[in-house]
Formats: structure tokens, C-alpha cells, sequence
């Protein structure tokens, strides 16, 4: 799931003292949050995540501003429930370099890429999954980065 935040929510969640302070926070922002400023990826985010960087899994690799679309930025949190946090200015960067980003694009780095320990089947299916994403992923970066709010990304391993 991402979440768009304003400034507010934003310098609580940084404010946060340890883990547990950053997960009650999580937990009051899923509760009562706007629809519109969420995007539920579903489990389209590790193949999404991995076709924006090089492949892997891991935390904050690939390049910038696309290593952060999904699993970059700061890490607030990881053990089993992981949130990571991108600043507006952060925002506006992957909004625009998302905003090319299409199906040939998506198809073109499924066939290219390497997906070494990915749980999903690369199929046509598969593919067609994770494109299904990639539009609502790119609509919400640029409502965010047109908001000026920051972003995080959160998800139970």
C-alpha cells in the first residue's frame, strides 16, 4: 500500500521515536484514511518494484527516482512489516520519471530483467497483473507530487 501524506502526518511519522511508534502511527493512518490518497498495489508491488530497479528484491536498489517508487527512500521500518518514506521532493522526481513509463516498457524489462527468487510466474498472465498496476501507480505519484505530499510505502513480509 502507499499512502500520500500531508505535512502534518508526515513530521509525525519522522517524529516517531522507535518501531512501535512508527507502527501505532501506521495503524491510525490506515484506519481513517482517504481512499483517494492511498493506491493498493496488491502483490503486483515486488514484481513493479523489481521492473523499476534491476531486478532484485532488495531495499533501495537500482536508480534513483525509480529505485524509490516502491521499496526506496528512507526506511522507517523493516522485521516484518516493512515502511519506507519518500520526501515531496522525492515525489515530484518519480512522478515525472514514471509518467513515460508504459506497456511496451513494462513487457520490455519482464523479458530483460533477471527475477532471481520472485514467487510469481513471469507469464503472460503474470505480466498482465502487474501492467494492470502500473497506470493507478503512475496516476497516484502525480496527484502526490501535484499535492506536494510525501509518500510511504508499507507491507507485512
Amino acid at each position: 500500500m502507499l499512502f500520500a501524506l500531508d505535512d502534518k502526518d508526515a513530521a509525525r511519522l519522522l517524529a516517531a521515536q522507535d518501531d512501535n511508534g512508527v507502527l501505532e502511527l501506521i495503524e491510525e493512518l490506515e484506519e481513517g484514511w482517504d481512499r483517494t490518497r492511498l493506491c493498493e498495489l496488491d502483490k503486483s508491488w515486488d514484481a513493479l518494484h523489481r521492473c523499476l530497479t534491476d531486478g532484485d528484491l532488495a531495499y533501495d536498489n537500482g536508480d534513483f527516482p525509480l529505485s524509490h517508487a516502491i521499496l526506496g527512500g528512507r526506511l522507517l521500518h523493516e522485521d516484518d512489516y516493512i515502511v519506507s518514506y519518500v520526501s515531496p521532493d522525492q515525489v515530484h522526481e518519480i512522478a515525472a520519471a514514471l509518467a513515460p513509463l508504459d506497456e511496451h516498457w513494462l513487457r520490455d524489462r519482464f523479458a530483460t530483467l533477471t527475477f532471481e527468487d520472485y514467487q510469481g510466474s513471469g507469464d503472460t498472465e503474470d505480466i498482465a497483473y502487474t501492467l494492470a498496476f502500473l497506470p493507478e501507480l503512475t496516476d497516484f505519484y502525480r496527484a502526490a507530487a501535484q499535492d506536494d505530499r510525501a509518500v510511504i510505502f508499507t507491507v507485512d513480509q
